[in-house]
């Protein structure tokens, strides 16, 4: 039980690290607690809503309750699972803004910035347009991770395009190439009809090599001795054991467990962890602060022709879809039905995109539970960049007790101005002639709710988590007081110990965070492996000429 390297966490950039380094001829040891990813709620795209609220695939986490939000306690998916939350997760494929990484490089991730990422998010891809145009110079051809586009049959898809253009917004055809301000199609990491998580692109390549394996097993703490990293105490079948990395030990764990399991070990704010009686080996004050997440709403109109995807929302039809996916990997089935997208700026003087739009066609709850009243379409919309931060904290020494987290969403007046934004801009797309021929009237908030107290009320009530937590081991200077990573994702204070996932993120990107998630993975491999970084890239991402006095 030891290999050069032991990765804690088969996730979204466990996977992808799993892969380089064995490629390069270590050997590694993946630690995992949850189980297989076989079965049809995970692989068959459009059952989206299953995995992520099945304890067998899910670690179950709660937050606190949110003192800005009513006292509401949010569930927080993370996926106990191969492939990690990419096998539970909506599938969706966003890079980040460019300028997203530039600040990342801006605030001390040196290294990190726009033009050395781009060839790393090349490198991960095998982009497929499906004909639907896009930018393949700023894509890659022969990755492991599959992205692709849904078919856009639905006319819908279409209707929410042409509404924000009529709007005066741009359009993009590809908003991970050049630009990604507009609306346009909306990129998914599915492939040949299957959910292409990590586990497929990555992990199951890298298992077939002699030089890395999988351990099944509920990591306790990281082994540190003489303030080096030697190992990790496992929970195996009721049995501890101890699995030593003759190299480095790799936290790739999410953004909930990575600072849990250092703070276990004896890493974080002394005084917290001296309160849990927990040796302290390195006081990082930084360790399970700086919590970030994207928080959204969903406006639901109600549709004036059966054309919704509300006509399959029974028993027989769901039946019929998973028979046809199962048999063909094609269909209604075989996609995650987020086919159409935006990224649009706020207001006047804000440089790049900070709202974000997936357009569904169909009126309902992101659980899948309860479809809304007959047909009907949604727009989930919420900011990019909220200036609230919260903690991921011990409930006590026991490894097995969950982490206390605290997200202190919507801790700001500015967040409430943003999302009071995002409705009425999301009403005003709605109104627009392409979706003359669809809206009957507005479901969800409704027209009643119009003043800034009565939307508030609705976005206190409303408002979900995207799940796109990040931040907690953010990565920085080395003499940076806060930061828990430098920016070779090295724990700064202990040898042989990295974390490489969304955690190190010093700011939340724009979008889903699964294809960051995989970047860090790649580009923490080449870091770990000693390798030069590939070559900075040239391109010059669009950004609006006009922001400075326009909002579209």
């Amino acid at each position: 039980m030891q290999a050069d390297y032991v990765i804690v966490g088969a996730g979204s950039a466990g996977c992808a690290m799993a892969y380089r380094l064995s490629e390069a001829g270590k050997s590694v040891l993946v630690i995992e607690h949850g189980g297989t990813d076989a079965g049809p709620f995970i692989q068959m795209p459009a059952a989206l809503s299953y995995p992520m609220n099945m304890s067998r695939y899910d670690w179950g986490y709660m937050s606190e309750p949110e003192p800005h939000l009513g006292g509401r306690q949010l569930v927080v998916p993370r996926g106990k699972v191969i492939g990690g939350s990419s096998s539970i997760n909506g599938m969706v494929y966003v890079r980040g803004n460019a300028c997203d990484y530039d600040h990342w490089a801006e605030s001390g991730a040196e290294g990190w910035g726009y033009a050395n990422v781009l060839p790393y998010f090349k490198r991960l891809e095998s982009w497929h347009s499906g004909g639907h145009g896009g930018d393949p110079e700023w894509r890659g051809s022969d990755g492991p991770l599959h992205v692709t586009r849904g078919p856009r049959s639905n006319p819908l898809f279409q209707a929410f395009v042409d509404a924000g253009r009529e709007a005066g917004y741009e359009t993009t055809n590809d908003y991970n190439g050049e630009k990604q301000e507009g609306f346009g199609p909306m990129e998914q990491t599915v492939w040949k009809g299957r959910r292409w998580s990590a586990a497929n692109a990555y992990l199951r390549p890298a298992l077939k090599r002699q030089n890395c394996h999988l351990v099944r097993g509920f990591a306790r703490r990281v082994v540190i001795e003489n303030g080096r990293a030697t190992g990790v105490e496992i929970d195996r079948g009721g049995k501890i054991e101890t699995i030593s990395a003759g190299r480095e030990v790799i936290l790739a764990a999410s953004s909930l467990n990575s600072p849990k399991l250092l703070m276990l070990s004896g890493i974080g704010p002394a005084a917290h962890l001296r309160e849990h009686g927990i040796e302290v080996v390195a006081d990082r004050a930084g360790v399970g602060q700086n919590l970030q997440d994207h928080l959204e709403l969903y406006l639901q109109m109600a549709s004036s022709q059966p054309i919704t995807l509300y006509k399959h929302w029974n028993l027989f039809s769901k039946a019929l879809i998973g028979a046809q996916w199962l048999l063909t990997r094609k269909g209604l089935g075989a996609s995650n039905q987020f086919e159409s997208a935006a990224f649009i700026r706020s207001r006047a003087g804000v440089q790049y995109p900070d709202i974000q739009y997936h357009f569904l066609p169909i009126a309902v709850r992101y659980d899948g539970q309860a479809a809304a009243e007959g047909h009907g379409f949604q727009a989930h919309v919420g900011p990019m960049r909220s200036a609230s931060r919260g903690a991921v904290s011990l409930k006590s020494a026991d490894p097995s007790d969950a982490p206390k987290i605290l997200f202190n969403y919507m801790s700001h007046d500015s967040d409430w101005e943003d999302f009071r934004a995002c409705i009425r801009l999301t009403r005003e797309i709605f109104a627009q002639d392409a979706f003359k021929p669809y809206v009957k009237h507005e479901i969800q908030p409704g027209d009643a709710v119009q003043s800034d107290a009565a939307l508030d009320d609705f976005i206190r009530e409303h408002v979900e988590s995207a799940y796109h937590p990040c931040g907690t081991c953010r990565m920085g200077r080395a003499d940076d007081p806060m930061a828990v990573v430098d920016p070779d994702t090295r724990v700064i204070g202990v040898d042989g110990l990295r974390v490489a996932d969304s955690s190190i993120f010093p700011r939340i990107t724009n979008g889903n965070l699964n294809g960051p998630s995989i970047l860090v993975g790649e580009k923490a491999s080449d870091h770990i492996l000693g390798r030069d970084p590939l070559p900075s890239s040239n391109a010059k991402p669009w950004v609006h000429p006009n922001w400075q006095n326009s909002q579209r």
